[in-house]
């Protein structure tokens, strides 16, 4: 894992091309060589762990924002993201975010633009080579578990903008791990109305009509796009925890 205070190139050194290290991690395809090296990678992500325990113990309360990498400046989950990020720090949290372009790179430029603390938590992919200009801090994992574990660790709350399929995954393993008590008083808010009604019919229509979830599991959501709506909500769970 490395770590910085500002922009700049992601180290690369020493990792074959389109490779990362999850993907030598994950595939036990081939010859039994990693039968010997897999328990040295344990140390690696010890590190990881200990190294961003100990850079992110002081945050103090703070918001992770998630979102598309591919969305552009002119698209609403942008101008939400910029919005919603000043609005977290103007009400006192710091702002976390995958570190990367898009919707990550628009709640950074808003908690930055507003003086606030901005941090990226990057994770070791074959392209987003790079944390975006507005990360104040940033940490880059290699591996995707750990790098989970800080995002719900160090955060009171979820925003989650339009997204993709890495977006999905924040949502429902946090959405998994509110339903299961591992933990309590987290607000989600989900943001762009447009975007996520139709998943949300789905559940309803699907899910919940099936029995497979309860109206509780739906009613862990905030559908909205009133950024004073979002940010009172995690004001609200401060407060309550407090």
């Amino acid at each position: 894992m490395t770590r910085r205070s500002g922009p700049g190139p992601r180290p690369t050194k020493g990792r074959p091309a389109g490779s990362t290290t999850d993907q030598r991690l994950l595939d036990s395809r081939g010859d039994t060589d990693w039968v010997h090296t897999d328990p040295w990678r344990v140390l690696k992500m010890q590190a990881e762990f200990v190294e961003g325990f100990n850079d992110l113990a002081e945050v103090g309360p703070a918001i992770s924002v998630f979102g598309s990498a591919r969305i552009k400046p002119d698209h609403l989950g942008y101008r939400l993201g910029v919005e919603v990020g000043a609005a977290l720090v103007e009400a006192g949290f710091t702002v976390i975010t995958g570190g990367g372009p898009g919707a990550m790179e628009a709640a950074n430029k808003g908690a930055t633009e507003a003086g606030g603390q901005s941090i990226g938590l990057g994770i070791e992919l074959p392209f987003e080579a790079r944390l975006n200009d507005y990360v104040t801090f940033g940490l880059n994992f290699r591996y995707f578990f750990v790098r989970k574990m800080m995002f719900v660790k160090y955060s009171q709350g979820y925003v989650v903008l339009p997204g993709g399929i890495g977006t999905l995954d924040e949502l429902f393993e946090a959405m998994t791990l509110a339903q299961t008590l591992k933990i309590t008083q987290f607000p989600i808010v989900l943001m762009g109305v447009e975007h996520w009604t139709g998943l949300l019919d789905w559940m309803r229509g699907s899910m919940l009509e099936d029995a497979r979830i309860k109206q509780s599991d739906l009613d862990m959501l905030t559908l909205t796009d009133d950024v004073d709506e979002a940010v009172a909500l995690m004001v609200a769970a401060r407060d309550r925890h407090r």
